[in-house]
């Protein structure tokens, strides 16, 4: 059920953050295509980009052959703001999904810290956090880019982790059932409230989850079909009701149906921070690359944050400590030497 775009371009997008908070992004888009014109369309593309970047492009011959077309594309942003900005304004393939950027300064004594972090709002009100059907490393396989996962399946693991292609796909098949059913059941009792009697609550439909989760395994292969003839809603809340209730029903499913079946092209996200990263929720591939893979799945239930933070080191705050502490001892020594 859900559209998940892998069409070219395959797009990189990299932040370079500066310590005033302005960034620079860097756009790195690959494209196999007869001429450069048939590809890298705003309209097609998974970021915000327009006539005001710099750009340059390139060509390459591939190993079959094929015409690898490559565009670079760099725009310097005063600030966070204007990222947001540019966000609101998107005219791609992506618009539908909702972004920020933050950018946050802490001076300390002897360090400046900064963070940046980039958040897509999550597309469902209803659905599961994945972290209630995946352990922890299970969780960071399943976030991880495709060139990390490749890694860990060719690595000494690599049973271990060709295994886990089996189970977090078993697993994440029955997270993505239940926040389906979750979310319908939350939207149809939005519909209905307050014309449906005591067994038609949120709460007693949503008690009852698991059977209409069932329902969907069973019927998977006919599921249309027998919810166009009322046939799923008539065993799940009786005959009447479904009657009763059908278009409200049907509203509800629709409604999950679109959030689920967004627009939407992957790509992946690069941070450079100012000085020495000291956290981060990325993932560091064997090129040192700091980077996040964009997919619909990680923000489907619940919000998708990219961030890092980094310190740099107040080089006058350890001067001045220094100049502060030899006059301290100084001091300390020259009442020695005059009680001496």
């Amino acid at each position: 059920m859900m559209v998940v775009s892998c069409d070219e371009p395959e797009t990189v997008v990299t932040n370079y953050v500066h310590t005033d908070g302005s960034v620079t992004r860097k756009i790195e888009m690959r494209s196999i295509a007869d001429k450069i014109e048939d590809r890298f369309v705003v309209s097609d593309l998974q970021v915000p980009f327009d006539s005001t970047w710099s750009v340059k492009d390139s060509c390459e011959i591939v190993d079959k052959g094929d015409t690898l077309w490559v565009r670079r594309a760099v725009k310097h942003f005063a600030n966070v703001d204007d990222i947001n900005l540019a966000y609101k304004n998107d005219s791609g393939v992506n618009k539908e999904i909702s972004r920020q950027v933050q950018f946050k300064k802490k001076f300390k004594w002897f360090n400046t810290e900064y963070r940046f972090g980039e958040r897509i709002d999550k597309s469902m009100l209803y659905g599961y956090p994945i972290a209630e059907f995946l352990n922890s490393e299970e969780l960071g396989y399943f976030y991880s880019s495709e060139n990390i996962q490749g890694e860990m399946q060719n690595g000494p693991d690599s049973l271990k982790y060709r295994a886990f292609e089996n189970s977090i796909g078993t697993k994440s098949d029955r997270w993505m059932s239940k926040s389906i059913v979750s979310e319908w059941i939350g939207e149809f009792s939005k519909l209905t409230e307050g014309h449906a009697g005591n067994d038609m609550t949120k709460q007693a439909l949503k008690a009852r989850e698991d059977e209409f989760v069932n329902l969907m395994n069973i019927y998977e292969s006919k599921f249309d079909s027998m919810w166009s003839n009322g046939d799923i809603l008539k065993e799940f809340i009786g005959e009447d009701k479904a009657l009763k209730f059908k278009t409200e029903a049907d509203s509800a499913i629709s409604t999950v149906i679109k959030k689920i079946t967004k627009n939407f092209k992957e790509y992946s996200v690069s941070i450079v921070m100012p000085g020495k990263v000291i956290g981060t929720n990325g993932f560091i591939d064997s090129s040192q690359v700091l980077l996040w893979p964009v997919k619909s799945d990680y923000f489907l239930t619940e919000p998708y944050e990219m961030w890092a933070e980094s310190k740099i080191p107040n080089t006058w705050a350890w001067i001045v400590s220094g100049f502060f502490l030899v006059f301290v001892l100084t001091g300390m020594i020259m009442r020695v030497i005059k009680k001496g």
